[in-house]
Formats: structure tokens, sequence, C-alpha cells
């Protein structure tokens, strides 16, 4: 199974999406129960890969809750440091995550994430930049590679915004003890921002795993009045779709998949509904010609970012 399952919607009623229906989450108890259902099914399908982090709001305790179900030593958890989530599900809120890479927020927030183990197998820098100074942080890398010897765990990142390649080129020339830091990378990537096909034979060569996030673009894959440069990708995603008789998100979902050999694609899935779709990735293959046809919506990562900074959270 190479769809795995990001937790950002499963456990904060708001997030940075283009939405195609409005959803009320104000009751959390319902919320937290459609989320582990959520869960349940995601494993039930086959889903070994779940990943977390303690920025998504309730998503780390709900994962641990739902662990304490399970007895399978095939689920691989990865979670992350360096997001605090700030917003207290008040969706008016102004802030809803902050960001420090210092290692008393790693110490920290590993101080919680460490009873995800024996599932925990991955462990993320969240959204590295180049700005936090993080990958020149002695003590930080140091403390990550002690936890990777420690605890049999890959180290990896995340990355986002225009340079996730330099990112990741810096990433990968970091070193302790003669062995390199990192072992996965988890990126976005999709038809529109295609930046990692830039390094991903680079990163395959060197036998690191990759992770892809926001297959779907944060939902501006989706038909949406908002986007008139869009037009020619929606009917064309659209007809593809058609032919495989599966949405536009299985479609984008399975363009990850095939583009970037060997990766795990996470599903963004909310509901048991958006699940069911994205799953459907496991019936169709695209087609040459329709792998070209996506691969011409490329847009700068510039223009990809400036407009993404603009979504909304709801």
């Amino acid at each position: 199974m190479k769809l795995g399952l990001g937790t950002a919607a499963l456990g904060r009623p708001q997030y940075i999406n283009v939405r195609q229906e409005t959803c009320d989450n104000s009751n959390l108890t319902e919320f937290r129960k459609q989320s582990f259902l959520v869960l349940e099914n995601a494993y039930n399908s086959g889903i070994r890969y779940f990943d977390t982090a303690p920025g998504y709001g309730l998503a780390e305790e709900l994962v641990l809750e739902w662990l304490q179900t399970k007895n399978d030593n095939s689920i691989i958890v990865a979670t992350k440091w360096g997001y605090t989530y700030t917003a207290n599900f008040d969706a008016n809120a102004k802030v809803h995550e902050v960001k420090e890479h210092s290692l008393s927020k790693l110490n920290e927030q590993w101080n919680f994430s460490k009873q995800l183990l024996p599932y925990l197998k991955v462990y993320q820098i969240h959204s590295a930049t180049l700005e936090t100074g993080v990958l020149e942080n002695k003590a930080v890398l140091e403390q990550l590679y002690f936890l990777k010897r420690e605890h049999n765990l890959k180290i990896g990142l995340t990355t986002t915004g225009i340079n996730q390649v330099e990112v990741i080129k810096k990433a990968l020339d970091l070193y302790i003890d003669g062995e390199q830091v990192f072992d996965l990378f988890q990126v976005t990537y999709n038809f529109l921002d295609q930046s990692l096909s830039e390094i991903s034979e680079e990163l395959q060569s060197q036998n690191k795993s990759i992770v892809i996030k926001e297959a779907l673009a944060n939902g501006r894959i989706f038909r949406n009045k908002k986007y008139p440069h869009y037009y020619d990708m929606y009917t064309i995603l659209e007809s593809i779709a058609k032919k495989h008789k599966v949405g536009v998100d299985a479609i984008s979902l399975k363009y990850c998949e095939q583009t970037i050999a060997n990766s795990i694609v996470l599903s963004g899935a909310s509901t048991s509904k958006q699940l069911e779709e994205n799953l459907k990735i496991n019936s169709f293959t695209l087609t040459n010609s329709e792998i070209e046809l996506l691969n011409s919506f490329s847009i700068s990562p510039e223009f990809y970012w400036s407009e993404r900074k603009k979504l909304q959270w709801n």
C-alpha cells in the first residue's frame, strides 16, 4: 500500500485548505469520534503508515489512543517536532500554530511523542527551513542522532516553501560519526509544484525514503471560480478522472505515486468518505500521455507558494 494517512485534518477542526463544502466541526467530541473512525477505516483498508505531529491539535493523542486498540508491528507512525498548536480549537484564532526549532522544544515535544513507541519509527523536524537555522544547530542534530541510535528511528524532515530542494541538499550533507543524520524526506509535491522531481533520483540513489504531502495542493486541484487560471487544468483533470471512473483527488494522488518511484503518498482525508475516494488510486494506472499532460500544469514554486500563503484556515 503506497498510501499513508496524514492526520493534520483529523486533529484540528480548522486547516489551511480550499474546501469544497462547508462543515461544522465545532462539536469536539463528535469531531474526535469521526477522526478516530477515519484512522480505523484507514487501517482496515490496508494503510499502515500514519503521519502525525503535536502541531496538529489533538492528532498525536488521538493516534496514541487509537494505537492502544492495536497489536500489529506492521504499523509505522511518523511524528514531528517544532510546531506548537495554539488555536485551542477556536475558528477565529489569529494564530493557529507557532514554530520553534530549539533544543528545548525538541526535548519537550519528544517527551510526549515517545509514548508512541514502539510504533513510532520516524521522527521529523516539522517544516525545516534555512531561516530557522535548525540544520546548523549542532545540539539539535546531535540529539536527533542520539534518538535515532537509541530507538532505532529514521530521522527525517518535512519541507515547505520555494527552496525545498535547497533544504534537502543541505540536509543530505549532514553527518555525525560518519553517518548521515537524515533518512527520510517528507516533501510537498503535486503537478503544480514539481520541484521534488529535480532531486528524487538523487534521494533514491542514496536509499532515502520519500513521503509526499499536499498531493492535492491544499484543494486547489478541485474546480473553483476563484482560480480562473486553472480552468484548462480542471477540464483535463475532470476528463481523465471520468475516464478512470474516479475523482480528481485519486488522479492527483496516483500522479504522485507514479512519478516518484517508491514513495509513500499521504492522504489528508478528514472524513471516511474522502478516504474511500482517495483509496481508489489502487484501481487504475495513468498512461504515459496522461502523465505528460499533468506534467504540463507545472507552475513556478514562487507562484505556488505565494498563492498558498493566501489560503484561509477554515
